[in-house]
């Protein structure tokens, strides 16, 4: 595509963009006034202005039904996260039944792990890729630990080769392919949160099913940024959060993906709570779990209503805007955003963009390694409005998300750092 690092030029994209009416479904922080350009949706989502009238209509139903809420009115409690499971799994490339909305992020990757990672004999090893976010090396080591090994033995990390910031996917199967006799799973992020770059999820979840082995993945920053199929790739489970492209709310519900071929496996390790065991018979308070079908049975508390009510706002956005249309649009915003920090022409000593350039090989994000004063040139940009993330040691992430960011933001953003490293 080409462009151009004009005010006109970025007005005029927008003025085309089908999707521009989005943003007025969102607020936007304020700075001096003026609406900030928000750069930062891989953190945190921007709160859909439908979001208060979704907690109103349930806080309503608490205060006039109290705990019949949990089964009279249009949204019944007890079957709350049903239409959730069909909006999400439009999102994700699934059928409504392989999903379930519930607990939150790192919660659910132990529960998947429960079911998945099971170390036997030789066969006991994971493997991930090298830094990755710390919530998942958590997960990961403690889970080693609680079989009884050592995470530097149990923990196999893929690095990117030398000099370069993101990973080869020949690199990352071959790695499988050397230690399928050891391996018990393999697990890794969907799109990379330091780098922004995606992973060739199908490809992974071949050749580990090739070694015998199941998949899955942290899709955190995959959600609701890049367009997936995870029944059709056969992936086998996934988790990701709701607060960061998905704009629903700081410590936001989660999503779990489990493959139909596992969900109706009712003889598979889990750990079990109430809210899994089987609709028809719960409330008959009886011994012995018999787990629902599908995701659903990897239940184990009553849903979130509160935090379940603002997902389901944000939600229907997505299902109004569609996944595509919003791909296609971010592809244009990110390779707008390239284009404008290649024209600053420095040298990479000073300032580097370690997200692959190819914009299938990356979400909604841009990494920039800026490596002298770089938390100085954030402390900057924040100041003057502009919203971003800091990653230690040297990165500042930006992200032109595609519902609620235009192109005249991400030239006011270009025509900062101009004038900064102008000076």
């Amino acid at each position: 595509m080409s462009f151009q690092n004009t005010l006109a030029y970025a007005q005029e994209q927008d003025h085309a963009d089908p999707l521009r009416y989005f943003k007025e479904h969102f607020h936007i922080p304020q700075h001096n006034g003026k609406d900030t350009v928000y750069l930062c949706g891989n953190s945190l989502g921007l709160q859909p202005k439908s979001a208060r009238a979704a907690l109103e209509e349930e806080m309503t139903k608490w205060a006039e039904l109290g705990v019949e809420g949990h089964f009279k009115g249009d949204n019944p409690w007890f079957t709350y996260h049903k239409p959730l499971s069909e909006l999400s799994a439009a999102l994700v490339g699934a059928k409504p039944e392989e999903v379930v909305i519930m607990n939150q992020l790192t919660v659910n990757l132990h529960l998947m792990l429960v079911s998945f990672y099971r170390p036997e004999g030789k066969r006991f090893k994971i493997l991930t890729e090298a830094g990755a976010f710390p919530s998942d090396q958590y997960a990961l080591e403690t889970q080693a630990k609680f079989h009884g090994y050592h995470p530097d033995e149990a923990i196999l990390e893929i690095a990117p080769r030398e000099g370069e910031s993101t990973w080869r996917t020949e690199d990352i199967l071959a790695a499988i392919a050397e230690h399928k006799d050891e391996l018990a799973l393999v697990m890794l992020s969907g799109v990379h949160y330091y780098t922004g770059q995606v992973f060739d999820m199908a490809a992974i979840t071949q050749a580990a099913h090739a070694a015998g082995v199941p998949c899955g993945f942290d899709l955190a920053h995959a959600a609701g940024n890049v367009p997936m199929q995870l029944h059709d790739w056969d992936v086998d489970f996934a988790v990701w959060c709701t607060y960061k492209y998905l704009n629903s709310g700081p410590g936001g519900t989660s999503g779990v993906f489990v493959h139909e071929r596992h969900a109706q496996n009712n003889d598979l390790p889990r750990f079990a709570g109430w809210w899994g065991h089987d609709q028809a018979q719960r409330f008959q308070m009886k011994k012995g779990f018999i787990p629902m079908a599908g995701a659903e049975g990897w239940q184990v508390s009553n849903g979130q209503i509160l935090p379940m009510a603002v997902h389901k706002a944000s939600l229907q956005i997505f299902a109004d805007a569609g996944i595509e249309k919003l791909r296609a649009k971010s592809e244009k915003l990110t390779g707008y955003l390239e284009f404008l920090i290649k024209e600053l022409n420095q040298p990479k000593e000073l300032l580097e963009i370690i997200t692959p350039a190819d914009p299938a090989a990356r979400g909604c994000q841009l990494s920039l390694l800026v490596n002298q004063n770089g938390r100085q040139l954030f402390d900057t940009l924040m100041a003057n409005g502009f919203i971003l993330d800091w990653r230690e040691p040297n990165v500042i992430r930006v992200a032109p998300t595609p519902l609620y960011n235009t192109f005249e933001d991400v030239y006011r953003f270009g025509q900062f750092l101009t004038a900064h490293f102008q000076k």
